[in-house]
């Protein structure tokens, strides 16, 4: 996989873009391009109701320092967040998320974008995917070229019946180490093994990818655009 130019990782919640593509774009920066997160949702504040106001906005910002340390160790240049409610996308309207994308489009002017798979049982997810797809319309002076969705672990597998169904594979044996250092930044939403978002099942799915073509560890995606 041989990109030159930068990178635009668009994610629904902190952790995500580790989780989908982290070892990928660990290992497109080394072969020198430039890589950019867009987190859309605030990423926790569906789990709590009732919660004292203060409490909420502290959590957000220490989540929003474990999302800053895990792009770091990926080596990704900056991260843009923004404010959707977690798990509220639907209540803000697509047109509000595809802005905020064509805001950082144009600061960023991406060549590459990873973002979510249409096919996941989270809802900010699907939504995401389809503002991409929209804020990335396929018009003559488009700068991007290609466009790839991942998977998201305790997400994408849950979603019933299965369809996530990836067409490209990319070897992280090299960065996979690097892809588990970034999630154990984000100490708040580790969860412990059996779950898939724990550091142990993200090895997992790592291994089993790999195995699917013949490599010890892989991330999978579907091709959204691939012009060449």
């Amino acid at each position: 996989m041989k990109i030159k130019g930068r990178i635009l990782i668009v994610s629904a919640h902190p952790d995500d873009e580790v989780l989908g593509c982290g070892g990928t774009v660990a290992k497109l920066i080394r072969e020198g391009c430039e890589a950019f997160t867009l987190i859309l949702g605030e990423g926790i504040t569906s789990r709590y109701t009732n919660r004292d106001k203060e409490n909420v906005n502290m959590e957000l910002m220490e989540l929003r320092r474990q999302a800053l340390k895990a792009n770091e160790i990926l080596g990704i240049k900056e991260v843009f967040f923004f404010n959707f409610p977690d798990n509220g996308f639907d209540s803000v309207g697509l047109l509000n998320i595809i802005r905020v994308i064509e805001k950082i489009k144009r600061e960023v002017k991406p060549k590459l974008v990873f973002t979510h798979s249409r096919h996941d049982l989270n809802v900010d997810h699907k939504l995401t995917y389809e503002a991409v797809l929209a804020a990335f319309r396929p018009l003559p002076e488009e700068t991007v070229r290609c466009i790839y969705s991942f998977e998201i672990l305790s997400s994408t597998e849950w979603r019933y019946p299965y369809a996530f169904s990836p067409n490209m594979y990319i070897n992280i044996e090299d960065t996979i180490e690097l892809k588990l250092k970034a999630m154990e930044a984000y100490m708040s939403e580790l969860r412990e093994f059996p779950h898939p978002r724990s550091i142990e099942g993200i090895k997992v799915k790592a291994m089993q990818r790999g195995m699917e073509v013949g490599l010890r560890y892989a991330e999978a995606f579907e091709v959204i655009r691939d012009i060449r």
